[in-house]
């Protein structure tokens, strides 16, 4: 499906869209979703309204809400950040370490394209956000914004 996305128009993207998220029962582990959501959800919503993320999001089921944070990608690689820190702000009390990664990757990656707003992020949930989040996040930061946000970490 995401070599099909890559080259597909806009009635196909749809088509493959649709049905990935209608068999996302099928995405049963962190490297199918990452492989694949980019381009199939993230690629086909690039110019569409993005509420299919945030019903993902809320979803019970992990690898729907890695869908979401991941999917956030294809926008971020465009400068389009919003998405990413409003779907991470969701998922900041998610009690599943794969989605912690997700969250922090994918700030990281926002980070690249506007460090500033990743800044601002985590001024106001550094304090609350799982030690694995907070630490994919700063990866790329100066050592001296590292250690200022690892202290903002509760209970650290």
């Amino acid at each position: 499906m995401t070599e099909q996305a890559k080259r597909a128009n806009d009635n196909q993207r749809k088509t493959l869209f649709d049905l990935y998220l209608k068999r996302t029962d099928r995405m049963n582990n962190w490297d199918i979703v990452d492989l694949s959501c980019r381009e199939v959800v993230g690629g086909y919503l690039l110019d569409k309204p993005r509420d299919a993320l945030y019903k993902l999001a809320t979803s019970e089921d992990i690898w729907e809400r890695r869908i979401a944070m991941v999917s956030t990608w294809q926008f971020i690689r465009i400068g389009q950040l919003g998405d990413t820190f409003s779907i991470a702000e969701l998922l900041l009390d998610d009690g599943h370490d794969l989605i912690h990664k997700a969250v922090g990757w994918m700030l990281r990656e926002a980070g690249k394209k506007d460090e500033a707003a990743l800044k601002a992020f985590l001024n106001e949930h550094a304090a609350v956000m799982p030690r694995t989040a907070l630490r994919y996040s700063i990866e790329r930061l100066h050592p001296n914004d590292k250690a200022y946000y690892m202290t903002r970490k509760q209970g650290e």
